[in-house]
């Protein structure tokens, strides 16, 4: 998907024998600083300042409202180029997919395809977490689903599965990694105060558990504290994407297939 560009404005200076310096190029318009020329509103635009406006002020500092003051727009101008807020949220979707997919080839082997998937997936969702966490168990269709979509089948039917149960495999990796890359969005989408306290449970409270009540927190507790965000979702994908590939009728050949086990 390419964002519309704007061409140069202003009016040419004349010559003067005097000074040599170039003209000076128009300023970029800030968000807000005024109204934006007619005409030059487009899906591409919306989609693109909503993003950055997810991604400065979260889901909370997200309104049609705030919208058109950053595009420099009537908020209902928006309406003329989506049918509602629901389907510019869909089109946001659609950009974190197309984004975070740019370039995805089928892999040789169908495992490296689906976790090549996973990880680009959670990298964008991280990017973008305000955006994710409104967008990520959503369907848009659209043409990066749609393609996004098609390469994981393949992988699917590559692995050997077919008919009714391609599509309950296909379903069941989609589901994992939207569930777990969008559950880890939507933390991170949280007020960072919100976060700290989270993560701080961790040392606070279970590092401090009583043994006779808690003994099997009691004997990782140390532990509990120092896992990471890489770590938990390199094990879960591994755990997920090897009793697949034990149930697959065509296992791939690659011993890990590029899996890690990052602490």
């Amino acid at each position: 998907m390419t964002t519309a560009g704007t061409g140069p404005t202003g009016s040419r200076r004349a010559p003067n024998a005097h000074r040599s310096e170039p003209p000076t190029p128009p300023r970029p318009r800030a968000p807000g600083s005024g109204r934006r020329r007619r005409g030059s509103l487009t899906r591409e635009v919306i989609v693109t300042e909503s993003l950055r406006l997810l991604d400065t002020a979260g889901v909370e500092g997200f309104s049609l409202p705030k919208l058109g003051h950053a595009l420099g727009a009537d908020p209902t101008a928006v309406y003329r180029h989506f049918a509602s807020k629901d389907d510019l949220v869909l089109a946001i979707a659609d950009r974190l997919i197309t984004e975070a997919m740019a370039g995805l080839e089928p892999r040789q082997c169908w495992v490296e395809t689906m976790t090549e998937q996973a990880r680009r997936l959670r990298a964008t969702y991280r990017k973008h977490p305000a955006a994710a966490s409104l967008s990520s168990y959503r369907m848009t269709p659209r043409t990066a689903e749609m393609r996004t979509i098609d390469i994981l089948i393949g992988a699917v039917l590559a692995a050997g599965f077919s008919d009714v149960r391609a599509a309950v495999v296909y379903r069941a990796i989609a589901d994992f990694a939207l569930a777990s890359a969008g559950s880890e969005a939507s933390f991170l989408a949280l007020d960072e105060r919100l976060q700290q306290a989270d993560r701080a449970a961790w040392i606070r409270a279970y590092l401090a558990v009583d043994r006779e009540r808690y003994p099997s927190i009691w004997q990782i507790r140390d532990d509990l504290a120092s896992v990471s965000d890489d770590g938990i979702f390199e094990a879960s994908w591994s755990i997920f994407i090897e009793g697949l590939r034990a149930m697959a009728p065509r296992p791939c050949c690659a011993a890990h297939a590029g899996l890690r086990e990052d602490g």
